[in-house]
């Protein structure tokens, strides 16, 4: 498998897990930004052939994905990663999030867990 068999393995991974699409041509055009989208997040997906034991993350790359996010009227974005090889599967992804985003999620979750003690069959 190339390098691009391997995006596609993960990009379909992501939106199989997120109940989103994947965007034509990996987002490279002009209205269609990033690799996955859903009705409220935009996720960037990085990936490698051959497996390794870090992973590397620029700036300039997060800041382009909130540029884009923005451009695209989504109100969430997320870089995902994994370590690559031949064997990963949705589980070896990592979401990377803003500290704004990761703090939404948390309040919203506790805000869940505190509507499941009332009605916790309703949940």
């Amino acid at each position: 498998m190339n390098n691009k068999d391997y995006s596609t393995k993960q990009e379909d991974q992501i939106a199989k897990d997120m109940g989103g699409r994947r965007q034509p041509n990996s987002g490279a055009t002009d209205f269609r930004k990033g690799d996955v989208v859903t009705e409220e997040w935009l996720f960037e997906a990085k990936t490698t052939i051959r497996e390794k034991g870090s992973f590397s993350i620029k700036k300039a790359v997060l800041d382009k994905l909130d540029e884009e996010r923005f451009a695209i009227g989504k109100r969430f974005a997320a870089l995902v990663f994994n370590f690559g090889g031949d064997n990963c599967t949705a589980k070896d992804n990592y979401y990377v999030v803003d500290a704004q985003t990761f703090k939404t999620l948390i309040t919203a979750i506790i805000k869940l867990d505190a509507i499941e003690e009332v009605f916790p069959s309703q949940i």
